[in-house]
């Protein structure tokens, strides 16, 4: 019996050494002073209001709580897994509104999340069947690392979508604005129009390209930022025969007419591409499936009368 109660003691113990800790980590006495606290006394601050007039029902939220050890959490994560740069470019790409920071602390999140999961099925098998507790920890801290790496596939999946969306609104987006501009509309005018009329990813781009350049951006830069958030190479390509358009006076009109023909090229060419690579994966059903089923229909019968005739 003892020994029965041992790792559960042993358990139980753990959670009420960390909870012990992290009271007294959280107390007023040990916790120092933030920087808010620091620079209060110094702030010019409007008279409080009676008590009697206003009364303060805040509560202390659970989120309040683990915010701080999940951002500390986030920041050791950042450092093991690095790649910043590559985090806050598909963020960019999949028009995501939080920052990197933001993103490691949800694949903390989702790792706790994966890990507690693991670890209570785990334990439900330990107390039917005697699972051995170092293989149930291997099994939690990989189940915990899965639930980062699976948060990280699905920030890649998210960029990756939207690139498709914005490649398949950009012919048609490309030979619109070629339609307005020869029709003798400006620049601007044109891109307007056609933000105001089309919807999708890529229109939406256009319209935070305009935004920028009507606080005081140039338009060639606001064009660019274009091409920096979606990073894909033929906006990049139009973009900057826009820029090139604008900055040397050339006519605008024949220049997007050849880039709407560049991106209907371009698209044709990635429905090939993508013909093919489907092509080469209807063939895994095919001789994995139905050939070796064929087979055995067409010999099943021989063998059958050869037995019998044995």
């Amino acid at each position: 019996m003892i020994t029965w109660l041992s790792p559960l003691g042993a358990v139980l113990g753990a959670v009420l050494a960390l909870g012990l800790y992290l009271i007294a980590r959280g107390a007023p006495l040990t916790r120092g002073p933030d920087l808010s606290a620091r620079i209060e006394p110094y702030l010019d601050r409007a008279p409080q209001p009676s008590r009697l007039l206003h009364q303060d029902r805040s509560e202390v939220r659970f989120s309040q709580v683990l915010t701080p050890l999940a951002t500390s959490l986030a920041r050791r994560l950042d450092r093991v897994l690095g790649g910043a740069e590559s985090v806050r470019s598909r963020l960019m790409r999949a028009d995501a509104t939080e920052s990197a920071e933001g993103f490691r602390i949800q694949q903390v999140l989702w790792a706790i999340t994966a890990a507690v999961l693991m670890a209570f099925a785990g334990s439900l098998l330990w107390w039917v069947r005697g699972v051995s507790l170092p293989v149930l920890a291997i099994v939690v801290g990989c189940a915990g690392i899965g639930g980062a790496m699976a948060r990280d596939a699905l920030l890649t999946r998210a960029a990756v979508r939207r690139e498709h969306r914005i490649m398949a609104e950009f012919p048609a987006l490309a030979e619109l604005l070629a339609l307005s501009v020869t029709a003798g509309e400006s620049t601007v005018q044109a891109l307007e129009r056609v933000s105001r009329l089309s919807s999708g990813a890529l229109s939406t781009e256009l319209d935070t390209a305009l935004s920028a350049a009507r606080t005081g951006t140039s338009l060639p830069e606001a064009l660019q930022g274009i091409s920096n958030r979606t990073g894909l190479a033929p906006v990049a390509r139009f973009v900057d025969g826009i820029v090139v358009a604008i900055q040397r006076g050339t006519p605008l009109g024949e220049v997007l007419r050849a880039q709407a023909q560049d991106a209907r090229e371009s698209a044709r060419q990635s429905l090939i591409e993508e013909g093919g690579k489907r092509e080469i994966a209807m063939m895994i059903p095919v001789v994995f499936l139905v050939l070796p089923v064929t087979v055995v229909f067409a010999a099943y019968p021989g063998l059958a009368l050869l037995q019998l005739s044995i």
